[in-house]
């Protein structure tokens, strides 16, 4: 079992006697669960020697850092499926320290306007600059490398676009996209402005006049796409890094930002699980989104333009990603055949 699952297991019911947010406490009980056999069981038999086995159940949820893996795997195929061929960049919008507060409060209203505010922001950056038709994929991180509440913005562009009317794609400048003191200036005044329409919503009486928003080329794409995909669904600490659990404390491993070197971080066991916890999204609340060329209802055009670039990339199609791909694992008993799954057995 998971070094995570095990001490929410035994530290559940003490968590929620804090009278958690409803979205925490689904998380905690699902998680606690996972694997456990109170979800029940999957019948596996062997295609070979026909010896059978059962397999507890996952609990599935996207927090949980045990069962999420094939999601991320997945994930990156469909990526991977949508890539140009021309050089990407990566723009970061990253919340304040002054409104990170609100996003444990009021998660749910922060976090869709940052989705709305950035697409928006890009899309009229794109405009702006071509007029042509571009895209972009964005990954929502709530946490640093210390694991604190840090909200930010990951978005992957691409540095080209396509012409609509002319049915032709412009490769862009690989070393320069948008100015990274206009996207933050932007992406300041348009969040304020959406947070202050808000009912609910309070603004701290000081603010920083300057936001951080990092640009930066990251060549053909697949590295970055990698590396959010490590952080997608594989939960906010991987067990990995938790090197110690001892005394009622947890001591992690993690890598810190100034230095680049291994750091370690030490917490009771109960302040170490509110600090993985508060990083759970409200329910329904998307993480990743595709706009534009990369959203799924572009397909056909996105395909278009990858046979038109395909001689001068000197690139095969990116083949689609099997549907309904059959789940199998290999035998335990004789070790040479696949096992397949022939039943699932729920709990009455």
């Amino acid at each position: 079992m998971s070094a995570f699952i095990s001490l929410l297991t035994h530290h559940g019911s003490e968590l929620e006697a804090r009278r958690l947010n409803p979205d925490t406490s689904r998380a905690i009980m699902a998680m606690s669960r996972c694997r456990t056999g109170a979800l029940g069981h999957v019948q596996w038999g062997c295609q070979g020697c026909h010896h059978d086995d059962r397999t507890p159940l996952s609990c599935g949820h996207r927090h949980c850092p045990q069962c999420q893996h094939t999601n991320t795997m997945q994930w990156l195929e469909r990526q991977e499926a949508k890539l140009l061929p021309t050089h990407y960049f990566m723009v970061t919008f990253t919340l304040p320290a002054e409104l990170r507060k609100m996003a444990i409060t009021h998660a749910r209203c922060l976090y869709s306007f940052m989705f709305s505010v950035a697409s928006g922001v890009l899309k009229d950056f794109a405009h702006r600059k071509h007029g042509g038709n571009s895209g972009f994929t964005l990954v929502l991180h709530t946490h640093n490398r210390r694991r604190n509440i840090h909200p930010h913005l990951h978005a992957i562009v691409p540095a080209g676009f396509y012409h609509p009317r002319r049915k032709q794609w412009h490769n862009g400048n690989k070393q320069f996209l948008y100015s990274h003191r206009a996207l933050a200036s932007v992406w300041r005044a348009r969040l304020l402005a959406a947070i202050n329409a808000h009912p609910l919503l309070v603004l701290p009486s000081s603010l920083p006049e300057t936001w951080v928003v990092d640009c930066r080329a990251v060549g053909r794409g697949l590295p970055a796409l990698k590396y959010l995909s490590r952080y997608l669904y594989r939960g906010v600490l991987p067990d990995k890094d938790i090197v110690d659990i001892s005394d009622n404390q947890v001591t992690f491993r993690y890598t810190d930002s100034q230095t680049q070197q291994s750091a370690t971080r030490s917490l009771p066991t109960q302040q170490f699980l509110m600090l993985i916890l508060q990083h759970v999204l409200p329910k329904g609340l998307q993480r990743v989104r595709d706009y534009g060329l990369l959203h799924g209802s572009a397909k056909q055009k996105r395909y278009i333009i990858q046979l038109m670039l395909l001689q001068m990339a000197r690139l095969m199609l990116p083949v689609p990603p099997p549907i309904n791909k059959p789940v199998t694992r290999r035998c335990p008993h004789c070790g040479e055949h696949l096992m397949v799954c022939v039943g699932v057995s729920r709990p009455r």
